[in-house]
């Protein structure tokens, strides 16, 4: 391309200019399409604009006939304009009134035009409108002059969202770069959250798109992908996967497509144009994640996310960025944005400005939505595309309750929100005045509901809700919100605190549940084909016994004097238990013989969660002092399930007649055994699943302590002899026969049972 003006570069430089001039928008997009017309040797450059109502405005034309501008508004399905939109790829026709789609508009003038180059304006995938040249003759442009335009429209793209382009609209049709979007996934954990967007994994933002030296930064190009394949390089050869949070396959994939040519090429292409470096990789990636999102193949789309993160971390080595984002100063009000995240990287947030959690990926029993619910912020997943779709500091609402996200809501959904969140707030006084009451049914069952906690901020939760103690405190978490292994003295610390706070109410500690997705960042993570499946909780503990052994010498010196409830997560076999047992005895002993106060009675009991031990209850329950039924992971060992693949992790009822011929099993073994039995898991936590369980037999819950009160309403107008009559004949009748969930809320129904 040899336009009057010297070629793409000169263009850049002259475009430059003109952005930075003090004059109004519609004199930059004026003067803007004049210089790429002259530059290009068109005789038509339009620019079109999307609006929030989805149709396309132009904006500013030379070549078109004036008037036609603001006044020209195309559907994103009409025309050519339309269809370089929607498919968000360029179409380039030497004759485009032949085209099908073409779509004559009388007031533009442009009949007389043949050839077509249209591209589309984009931003991190998105469209924000089209840029298009014309000329009279019947020719196709070339591709450095396709190249080119591409290259141009990511100069307007940043003047679109800037928000400049907004005061020449009218209400309601304004330039969709910020629109107001609506998003349906799965609720993670109870709440409203209305806040602003933190972005986990923060994009990095292109401040200097074009270059002075385009030798120098081909040169920056190649030595920042030079350090990205050493690094992964680096990482493969010694296992080391911490960083990115996955496993080695991912990393494979990451090296697969650093050393891929045909990315670099693009890379090279794109800086060829005149552009930086680092604009170059936004621009390449940018088209690339536009195909993919609109790619139906969910392995493809699977792989954008592999694409972002490759880029991210390249934009990171070229602006010198270190990978992990501060977090030290968050803003208040947070609602955090991310793909995926682990529950350690929640817990390194401030807990007390967080609000929210909105994720692309992520089940309601996956670790990170019990961490989220532990910590009493409104959660959803499976949001797609939730971190392309936001900037950072955009107003956001997290709907925990349906599993939606609003993002730039307007001001009567904000208002609408608001309204619920003070009605939300008018029913939590109408649970905490059933916080004295004790809980029992209408038949006089006494129900016995106790808190799942596993941080010192989850402790005045106990008195706030009335719970009859903790039935689980998860002691990981403090292992996983810390930067380095916790000192015996800093366990016992916690410990003590705990039964300090907790006086007179039982507490049944759980002993470390590592591996899996909960990795602790200061030890070396082991690779595994299944994780949850594998060296993880007891094994773990029982393979290194010194750090078992640690804790419950902890576990036994903060109770001096008083009870202690221990419990081993992952039991799969009886010989665990007696390994597990005859190190609490072996601790024991060395108290004794160093003089130390001993609790005054020491109860050991065990995870019902791997489907083994249901073949092995007898055996077990002559010798455990109690069970605990962990659901969540019961269920997805059941079904083989993964809790944490929302394509799976929804698929199988947990109110379904072979989950809860399991749980029956339990109760009634235990029963027989006069054992005590808690469920503990997430089941419990919705009233209807209180309501099977308690039907099944079982008497003693442990909650999320925001399920506190809505079980116990719940409780209160229950009978549970009639809920156990009707429940009987539906777990026992052929699986999948009878819809048991639908049967146990029209029963609830029917009584006047809140669900």
């Amino acid at each position: 391309m040899r336009g009057a003006l010297g070629g793409p570069r000169v263009l850049l430089r002259r475009l430059r200019e003109v952005m930075a001039e003090p004059v109004s928008a519609q004199e930059r997009l004026d003067k803007t399409v004049v210089l790429i017309a002259a530059n290009m040797v068109a005789e038509v450059c339009s620019v079109y604009v999307l609006r929030v109502d989805g149709t396309l405005e132009l904006y500013a034309t030379e070549g078109l006939k004036r008037e036609a501008v603001h006044l020209t508004v195309l559907r994103v399905d009409e025309g050519l304009v339309g269809l370089v939109a929607s498919e968000a790829t360029p179409i380039n026709l030497s004759d485009a009134q032949t085209h099908p789609a073409f779509a004559y508009r009388p007031e533009t003038g442009e009949e007389i035009y043949h050839a077509f180059l249209g591209v589309p304006i984009l931003r991190a995938g998105n469209t924000l409108g089209v840029l298009v040249v014309q000329n009279r003759a019947r020719r196709t442009y070339s591709e450095e002059e396709e190249e080119a335009l591409q290259t141009t429209a990511m100069v307007l793209a940043e003047m679109i969202a800037s928000g400049e382009l907004s005061a020449l609209a009218k209400p309601g049709a304004e330039p969709a770069v910020r629109p107001i979007v609506h998003r349906k996934g799965v609720a993670l954990n109870d709440g409203i959250a209305l806040g602003h967007v933190v972005l986990h994994e923060p994009r990095i933002t292109i401040t200097n798109f074009i270059a002075d030296d385009v030798q120098k930064e081909l040169k920056r190009l190649e030595a920042a992908v030079a350090t990205l394949r050493s690094d992964l390089d680096t990482m493969l050869e010694r296992g080391d996967v911490a960083e990115v949070g996955e496993h080695r396959d991912v990393l494979e994939a990451y090296r697969m497509f650093a050393y891929d040519r045909g990315w670099l090429h693009k890379l090279t292409e794109a800086v060829m144009t005149g552009i930086t470096a680092e604009a170059a990789v936004e621009r390449v990636q940018s088209d690339t994640r536009a195909r993919m999102l609109r790619q139906t193949d969910p392995y493809l789309r699977e792989r954008l996310h592999d694409l972002d993160d490759l880029a991210n971390r390249l934009l990171r080595q070229l602006l010198g960025y270190d990978h992990a984002p501060a977090r030290e100063q968050l803003p208040d009000n947070a609602i955090l944005v991310a793909r995926m995240m682990g529950p350690a990287a929640l817990l390194d947030y401030d807990r007390k400005k967080l609000r929210g959690l909105v994720l692309e990926e992520g089940g309601p029993t996956s670790h990170v939505a019990i961490v989220a619910r532990a910590l009493g912020i409104a959660a959803v997943g499976e949001i797609e595309n939730a971190t392309g779709i936001v900037e950072p500091g955009d107003a956001i609402i997290v709907d925990g309750i349906s599993g939606e996200a609003h993002i730039r809501p307007s001001p009567d959904m904000e208002a609408a929100y608001i309204e619920r969140v003070r009605l939300r707030a008018r029913r939590q006084l109408q649970y905490l005045a059933l916080r004295d009451r004790p809980s029992v049914t209408r038949d006089g069952e006494a129900i016995t509901l106790m808190i799942n906690a596993g941080l010192l901020v989850d402790l005045p939760h106990i008195a706030e809700t009335g719970a009859a103690g903790i039935g689980l405190f998860r002691t990981e978490l403090q292992f996983m919100v810390a930067a380095q292994f916790p000192r015996a003295s800093e366990q016992f610390a916690l410990y003590r605190a705990i039964l300090d706070t907790a006086g007179a109410r039982p507490v049944t500690f759980r002993t470390l549940d590592i591996g899996g997705d909960k990795v602790l960042p200061y030890m070396r993570n082991v690779e595994e084909e299944n994780p949850a499946l594998g060296w993880r909780a007891i094994r773990l503990g029982l393979d290194r016994p010194g750090l078992l052994r640690s804790q419950l010498r902890a576990l036994l010196r903060a109770a001096a004097g008083r009870e202690l409830k221990v419990m081993f997560p992952m039991i799969a076999a009886v010989q665990e238990f007696d390994a597990a047992k005859q190190l609490v005895e072996r601790e024991l002993t060395h108290l004794r013989r160093h003089g130390h106060k001993l609790p005054d009675r020491v109860e050991v009991g065990t995870m019902v969660e791997v489907p083994a031990l249901l073949f092995q209850l007898d055996e077990l329950l002559k010798r455990v002092d109690f069970l605990s039924v962990g659901s969540n992971d019961m269920l997805q060992f059941l079904y083989a399930a993964d809790r944490g693949n929302a394509r799976v992790s929804e698929r199988f009822d947990p109110l379904s007649a072979p989950a809860l011929r399991a749980f029956s099993m339990i109760a009634r073994k235990a029963s027989e055994h006069g054992k005590p039995v808690t469920l503990c898991g997430e089941l419990a936590s919705k009233p209807i699943g209180a309501l099977a369980l308690i039907a099944l037999g079982y008497r003693v819950l442990s909650l999320a302590p925001s399920a506190v009160g809505p079980v116990k309403a719940m409780i209160l107008d229950l009978d549970a002899r009639e809920a156990a009559k009707l429940i009987a004949p539906l777990v026992e009748s052929p699986a999948g026969s009878v819809a048991i969930r639908e049967k146990l809320e029209a029963f609830a129904a029917t009584r006047g049972l809140a669900l």
